[in-house]
């Protein structure tokens, strides 16, 4: 008799312990469910039990906390976020209208009378004027692309014409810096992506081995599982470039990147990261490659021919 006494109440224990069980795996589902269902549609709802369990709902408790530090943090970046985007456009009307000024008296400087070593003093800042106004436009642009995210206008581009066109717009700058250019010949390349963002990537590139390149700068267009732009060329001084920080913003090396602000390379990874695409960079045998990687066009991909 008293064992079956005891077994009853054991396996009333065990019957107990079961819909514990179960009741506690449907709480943690419920939180498993609104959790996915506040990733899924930005809900900000707190999260809530059905029935009272004290651990579980201090778990719910931290993380409704959690949560709401997480949400207040995010609110915090937004605001951030825009009054950084407001000094940007402030920094970006101080810059330029002083150096407009700048360049306008030049101008006029340049239409009076000049000695011959006043010429030439005026032609000196005159290129650092430039030089300087470039280098504000690229930064403008850099901060523009890191904060504004574009949407890319996604189209079927001939890769190869557009780097060759790019390369040929750009033959005065080799020209004066005394380099050659070749363009390893191959079959046409297709890329799916927006051709102003290709455009100003190649242009990046370009003047990267504009101001840095110690020779023969050798370009090529290759197509594999992506489409990609090859840049080779030799540098002075290879052991002075680290080529895992090369695309970092504001990353100089003394002897292979000079006076710059190292941004170029820097716009050069953000537009291919937001074209879906990528960019590596090695040395070898004192050659520097920057190889940027786009996708390629295929027959399924959506969106209209550009030439």
């Amino acid at each position: 008799m008293m064992l079956a006494i005891a077994a009853g109440f054991l396996g009333c224990c065990v019957v107990m312990l079961i819909l514990y069980i179960v009741v506690l795996h449907l709480q943690l589902r419920s939180i498993n469910r609104q959790l996915d269902k506040r990733l899924g549609i930005q809900s900000r709802q707190p999260l809530s039990l059905e029935l009272i369990n004290p651990e579980l709902n201090r778990l719910t408790a931290n993380i409704n906390k959690s949560l709401k530090v997480e949400e207040n943090l995010r609110l915090d970046s937004i605001l951030e976020e825009k009054r950084f985007k407001e000094l940007i456009a402030n920094l970006s009307h101080d810059l330029r209208t002083p150096l407009t000024a700048i360049k306008g008296y030049q101008q006029l400087l340049d239409t009076g009378g000049l000695s011959e070593d006043q010429q030439r003093k005026l032609q000196t800042a005159q290129k650092h004027a430039d030089k300087l106004g470039a280098l504000i436009e690229q930064f403008f642009e850099y901060a523009y692309l890191e904060n504004a995210e574009p949407v890319p206008d996604k189209k079927r581009i001939h890769l190869t014409n557009l780097v060759t066109e790019c390369l040929a717009e750009s033959i005065t700058e080799f020209e004066q810096r005394h380099l050659a250019v070749h363009l390893v010949d191959a079959a046409p390349v297709f890329a799916f992506a927006d051709k102003k963002m290709v455009v100003r990537m190649v242009q990046n590139l370009i003047r990267n081995c504009v101001t840095h390149s110690d020779g023969t700068v050798e370009v090529q267009i290759l197509a594999g599982q992506q489409a990609a732009i090859v840049f080779r060329n030799p540098v002075k001084d290879a052991t002075a470039i680290d080529v895992q920080r090369i695309f970092e913003r504001f990353y100089t090396a003394d002897q292979a990147r000079g006076a710059t602000t190292g941004l170029g390379l820097s716009i050069v990874r953000l537009l291919a990261e937001q074209s879906g695409g990528s960019t590596s960079a090695s040395i070898q045998d004192g050659m520097l490659e920057i190889r940027v990687e786009l996708p390629l066009y295929e027959s399924t991909s959506i969106g209209n021919d550009s030439r």
